[in-house]
């Protein structure tokens, strides 16, 4: 199924929890109606591995924020188009760092580095810029909320701390990263303390959001559930 130029096209806000799948589920929805997919995931965690590359991060893990929001004009984020792969790769300075963006040391510090507010600001302005002609799948955390509040779809992902981190783990021992259930666990739990509790926009689910707890659906379900929800909202 994929979109014409006169049909009408829709914005599509997927939020979610960490590792409940919503990236997969945007990427696949978009390839297969033939929008342009934004992982808003992806520009915090580029950002993040800036700061820890150029010595934006304290022995004890804490950011330079003062550091971190000073170099903002010089952090570039795009996007490559999908390969053979069928992957988009994320691309900082004209570096694709799509690997290493996935690893532990930037999960571990991409939730404090997206609470900090000229962060937000930026990259949110930089979203907004990508939905402009509007025919779009884009997932973050307050895609609904802030990002695009009159998104025509908005989908709220959530499934239990145990099967995400499950999920995850699973998805990192496949690339060969050596990590442990716990790890992840904690990783995944702390990450829901601070995307919720953050000041600027934390994650909630929007008030017109449709709440999708996928803990027991295979991906295929997970797809047809989302592909109906597009239908009835685009018109298709």
């Amino acid at each position: 199924m994929n979109n014409t130029d006169d049909q009408k096209k829709i914005i599509v806000a997927i939020d979610g929890y960490s590792s409940s799948g919503k990236s997969t589920m945007a990427r696949e929805l978009a390839a297969r109606v033939g929008y342009v997919y934004v992982d808003s995931g992806a520009m915090y965690r580029a950002v993040t591995l800036y700061a820890i590359r150029n010595g934006m991060v304290t022995p004890d893990k804490k950011i330079r924020t003062a550091l971190l929001t000073a170099a903002l004009p010089d952090i570039h984020i795009s996007f490559r188009p999908a390969g053979d792969d069928g992957v988009q790769h994320t691309m900082l300075n004209g570096e694709d760092v799509e690997k290493l963006i996935r690893d532990m040391e930037v999960s571990n510090l991409v939730s404090p580095v997206a609470v900090i507010p000229d962060v937000r600001e930026r990259l949110t302005a930089l979203q907004q810029e990508f939905g402009i002609n509007k025919g779009i799948v884009m997932d973050g955390r307050d895609i609904g909320t802030t990002v695009f509040p009159d998104a025509e779809l908005k989908v709220f992902v959530c499934a239990s701390p145990e099967e995400r981190a499950r999920r995850r783990l699973k998805e990192m021992t496949e690339k060969g990263d050596d990590v442990t259930f716990e790890e992840v666990f904690a990783n995944v739990v702390e990450r829901d303390r601070i995307d919720t509790t953050r000041e600027v926009s934390p994650l909630r689910k929007a008030d017109d959001a449709i709440e999708l707890d996928n803990g027991a659906m295979s991906p295929s379900e997970q797809m047809e559930w989302l592909l109906q929800r597009f239908k009835e909202r685009s018109g298709l």
